[in-house]
């Protein structure tokens, strides 16, 4: 029997680049990642609690009248 040789095929290299702010592109710190402060963090949050950022859904809201149907 004959054996194959063993494969000189490297596995690609991968560029690895530091990660930036989610919010302001500045390189993240460890402690409030993904974001660069805990002013970039409060700032992503408060967009939240307004409702600037929202859930897509097909779901009519539960306090709409349903379609076709007006309120009083």
């Amino acid at each position: 029997m004959s054996a194959e040789p063993p494969s000189d095929d490297k596995p690609p290299a991968v560029c690895v680049t530091a990660a930036k702010c989610a919010r302001c592109g500045q390189p993240v710190q460890a402690r409030y990642r993904p974001f660069c402060s805990q002013r970039c963090a409060e700032i992503d949050l408060g967009s939240w609690f307004t409702e600037r950022y929202r859930v897509a859904t097909d779901e009519p809201p539960t306090d709409a009248p349903p379609k076709g149907e007006e309120e009083p």
